[in-house]
């Protein structure tokens, strides 16, 4: 993910007078869960609790509290046509004034929540590893890049960690529980021999690669011949990634698909956990 402690740093620097707006509890059909938060201050926005007239109307609070000097509030809003929002739940808003705590808690808690957030690993840096870098650092994702050519870690997203190294399937096992593996490098052997490593392991939210049918069935046949693999495991496998039904095969398009495609795979692996 394209994290937000740079931004957010700079967003609490700028701003003196701020509000913390943070859903406390979310009834029923609402644009946000509880611990949704967002910053206020008396020109800028920092984050979001959804959107629509329920977060015009926290943000007028946060700043009519900033103007006041109201050291906290409350919000108890029912989401419906007398707000002009038919969501049909129901929300409860606390706002506090920023203080000196609450300025170095603030930071210290995104930095934890990034921490926690799945891991992908994608394996090679050409046209479709650097399509799939820029759309999954947008994403509540770790992205590491991993290659064995310098130069294709070129111009990869700042936030993006990049690993260049000889031995790529090393970088599988030592990935944490819940990872997604995505493989497309320049070499198909190396991509089977990564994808074989990575269907090793159980804890993979995800183990995709790029290719086609053809690709497919002649890795299921090294596989199950040469890498003493097995159908199940082998039934773990995603390629191609993104998926068959669209045709485009430029590399932003596959990369859009492949994207939700992994936020897919996370979201039913936290439901499972």
């Amino acid at each position: 993910m394209t994290t937000s402690l740079p931004r957010l740093h700079a967003f609490l620097d700028a701003s003196p007078g701020l509000a913390l707006v943070e859903v406390r509890s979310a009834a029923g059909s609402t644009p946000r869960e509880a611990g949704a938060w967002m910053l206020v201050s008396p020109e800028a926005i920092f984050g979001t609790i959804g959107g629509g007239q329920l977060e015009f109307m926290a943000i007028d609070r946060a700043r009519e509290m900033i103007e006041t000097g109201a050291a906290t509030g409350l919000l108890d809003v029912p989401l419906g046509p007398e707000i002009g929002q038919c969501c049909g739940g129901r929300v409860t808003i606390d706002l506090a004034l920023v203080d000196d705590q609450l300025r170095h808690a603030i930071p210290q808690r995104v930095a934890a929540e990034e921490k926690l957030q799945p891991h992908v690993l994608l394996f090679g840096g050409g046209h479709v590893g650097h399509a799939l870098a820029s759309a999954l650092s947008l994403l509540p994702l770790n992205v590491s890049v991993v290659e064995t050519r310098a130069e294709a870690l070129e111009g990869m997203p700042e936030t993006v960690t990049t690993r260049l190294t000889a031995v790529p399937e090393e970088a599988v096992r030592e990935a944490p529980s819940g990872s997604v593996f995505l493989v497309l490098t320049h070499d198909h052997a190396l991509d089977f021999l990564i994808v074989a490593e990575a269907l090793r392991r159980d804890d993979a939210a995800y183990v995709g690669m790029i290719g086609s049918k053809t690709k497919k069935a002649t890795f299921r046949s090294w596989y199950l011949r040469e890498a003493s693999g097995t159908d199940a495991l082998f039934a773990r496998l995603i390629c191609p990634i993104g998926g068959a039904d669209v045709k485009d095969k430029r590399p932003a398009v596959i990369a859009a698909l492949a994207a939700a495609e992994i936020i897919r795979a996370v979201a039913a692996r936290k439901d499972v956990d």
